[in-house]
């Protein structure tokens, strides 16, 4: 397992859309404990391989200590509720801000393991929010993107801010 060097706001590979897994294999594995151990070390709750410059959908979540953290390829939203919440959101490649951004209270996702197996899922109030949150980064919508024009850009001054010191 290795650290990688996460990307950060505002480097233009985050507003990417991720490519496809299509080989399941030891290389995909390896990205996973990668993914992990450099979000543990962030530290986050989540995190996409291209958060780390790699252009591939996957998705690295850490949310309770019973379940552990799950991997997510090609992950994608089949189903959102009508209801909405609103959350606080942040980044790992924005780290020391972030806002409360509106999203769907549950949604219901397809996705495949790391070893290509498909799999669904119905998740609400956190999970859902870090499902939605995950899945615009990997089509290229960073979570600021749901924020107010006036909010957003308060919000990156912060960020200049406290990146100088």
């Amino acid at each position: 397992m290795t650290i990688r060097p996460i990307v950060r706001y505002p480097d233009p590979r985050l507003a990417l859309p991720a490519q496809p897994v299509t080989v399941f294999d030891d290389a995909l594995r390896d990205l996973a404990r990668d993914l992990l151990e450099t979000m543990h070390n962030a530290p986050g709750i989540g995190i996409t391989a291209p958060h780390i410059g790699i252009s591939l959908r996957v998705v690295l979540l850490d949310l309770d200590p019973i379940d552990g953290a799950r991997t997510y390829v090609n992950p994608e939203i089949i189903w959102a509720s009508p209801e909405m919440i609103v959350h606080q959101e942040g980044s790992v490649s924005m780290p020391g801000v972030n806002d409360e951004v509106r999203r769907h209270a549950r949604v219901r996702i397809s996705y495949h393991d790391v070893d290509g197996n498909s799999h669904t899922e119905e998740s609400d109030g956190l999970r859902a929010v870090c499902h939605q949150h995950e899945i615009d980064q990997l089509n290229g919508l960073f979570w600021i993107q749901r924020l107010s024009r006036l909010k957003r850009e308060r919000l990156i001054k912060r960020f200049e801010k406290l990146s100088r010191g």
